[in-house]
């Protein structure tokens, strides 16, 4: 992954530099002394320096995935992606010190013009990157002891410009089961917390219920979108999502009637339901 953000710098700067018939080199080797007395051309040097999780972007939660094909009774979680912010040093490399300023100014002003790296020019796994690729160039409270960085590099200081970037690496793979179609939640006293695991009967004091179901076409079973849900005569509303799935929640034990409203007028369709009853009963068809 982290080749491919190399690979994804080096095109943009071909393209925005630009950089043509190979004028310019473009390196993410270790600035060292060796290296700098080998060089031939002008060069632009990217030393990733430094990788470390962002721990303001930390979220440990799991998050719903599309179901698998012809999986509708199927969900899909996966834990949420680490967030690693990458560090890089930029430096200009060249016989004079004019032209490395002046191959500095013209690298910073290409970059500066993409605070997000834009999704075209993106190389391999950068394309299958959950959230924008933002780039921060030349930030006042990075690289602040270049000094020391240098001295660890074994090579003269120079100009240096920091450009970092955050990436989202993800370990997990998703988890996939039955969907969950009723959830019920039970308040009351225990008599032995914090460990116990099921209240006692005499101490449940309420039990609420929560539903999940689908609307789908009478005809081909398509899912139907934006559908509007209740039961009737309670407070209890809520829409079909693009899956044509509707969650209405906090509900207590008993009958209802649940009715549907079609986007398209046409007349309501309703039917009984028992809470908690089976899973299926919670579907509604409509006619196309």
């Amino acid at each position: 992954m982290i080749d491919d953000l190399d690979e994804t710098i080096r095109q943009l700067l071909i393209a925005e530099i630009p950089i043509r018939n190979n004028e310019i080199d473009i390196s993410f080797d270790q600035p060292k002394r060796e290296w700098s007395a080998r060089l031939s051309r002008p060069t632009l040097n990217f030393f990733l320096y430094d990788m470390r999780e962002n721990a303001v972007l930390r979220q440990h939660q799991w998050e719903r995935m599309p179901p698998p094909k012809n999986g509708d009774m199927q969900s899909a979680m996966k834990r949420s992606p680490f967030r690693v912010d990458l560090f890089y040093m930029l430096t200009a490399w060249a016989t004079e010190p004019e032209d490395e300023h002046r191959l500095l100014a013209r690298t910073l002003l290409a970059l500066f013009r993409f605070p997000i790296l834009p999704p075209e020019r993106l190389v391999g796994a950068m394309k299958d990157q959950p959230f924008e690729i933002q780039a921060r160039l030349a930030y006042h409270d990075k690289l602040t002891n270049a000094t020391d960085l240098w001295n660890s590099l074994d090579n003269e200081m120079r100009p240096s410009v920091s450009y970092n970037f955050t990436l989202a690496f993800d370990p997990w793979t998703s988890v996939i089961g039955p969907l969950v179609r009723t959830l019920t939640m039970r308040s009351g006293q225990a008599r032995n917390l914090p460990r116990e695991k099921n209240l006692p009967q005499d101490g449940i004091g309420s039990e609420m219920y929560f539903i999940t179901g689908f609307v789908r076409n009478k005809k081909n079973g398509d899912p139907r979108p934006g559908v509007g849900i209740a039961l009737k005569n309670t407070g209890w509303f809520g829409t079909t999502d693009n899956e044509g799935r509707y969650v209405l929640s906090g509900i207590p034990g008993g009958k209802y009637r649940l009715v549907g409203w079609p986007v398209s007028g046409k007349a309501p369709i309703e039917k009984d339901i028992v809470i908690p009853g089976v899973a299926s009963d919670y579907d509604l068809e409509m006619d196309s």
